[in-house]
């Protein structure tokens, strides 16, 4: 999939997506399962490789966020397999229930391909950002954590969305060494308005 994921993601293929996410959860509600592709969500862009993360919300709350960071299955896939695992598989909460679907709102995020970021320091870096547009990738070592770009809703400071990244990754917040990887993308992220 190209970067110019607003350009060859149409309305209809978004709201067709959507479809995706809700049938999956209901799927799993009774199956305990993500609902499978059939040949109609594999068209097009659907059909190519794509990651995505799909979002819950309930009542305005975090209700369970999965995705995927890489390309390597069909994009369609890739929304019904995170829209059930967000669902049901987020360590974070329990698993979902029946009469939580009604308050439920659910985000698509398709992610862009990360490219790395180059900087020769933490201060390099932090001016490199681009609040509201970057999302991250921060890796050293085994360890590793990203923020969506609509993380900077809640964190608009470069310095603090980096600190907090850091804790995502399991690292120190004022932790630095030269074996920190940073890489970037972005998304295009749609819900219930673009229905």
């Amino acid at each position: 999939m190209q970067d110019s994921l607003s350009d060859q993601l149409t309305a209809a293929h978004k709201k067709h997506l959507l479809r995706l996410a809700k049938k999956s959860i209901q799927h799993g509600l009774q199956y305990k399962k993500p609902a499978e592709a059939n040949t109609e969500d594999l068209e097009g862009i659907l059909g190519e490789d794509g990651a995505s993360f799909v979002t819950l919300h309930k009542r305005k709350r975090l209700r369970g966020c999965i995705g995927c960071l890489e390309a390597r299955r069909p994009l369609a896939v890739d929304v019904l397999e995170n829209a059930f695992a967000s669902a049901f598989r987020d360590f974070r909460f329990p698993a979902l229930q029946h009469d939580e679907l009604e308050n439920l709102d659910v985000k698509i995020s398709v992610l862009s391909k990360p490219f790395p970021i180059s900087f020769t320091s933490e201060t390099d870096l932090i001016q490199q950002l681009r609040p509201g547009i970057d999302g991250l990738i921060l890796t050293d070592g085994l360890k590793r954590g990203t923020f969506l770009p609509s993380v900077w809703q809640e964190l608009s400071s470069p310095e603090e969305f980096l600190q907090h990244l850091k804790q995502k990754a399991n690292l120190p917040s004022n932790h630095w060494s030269d074996t920190i990887a940073v890489a970037r993308y972005t998304t295009l992220e749609f819900g219930k308005d673009d229905e």
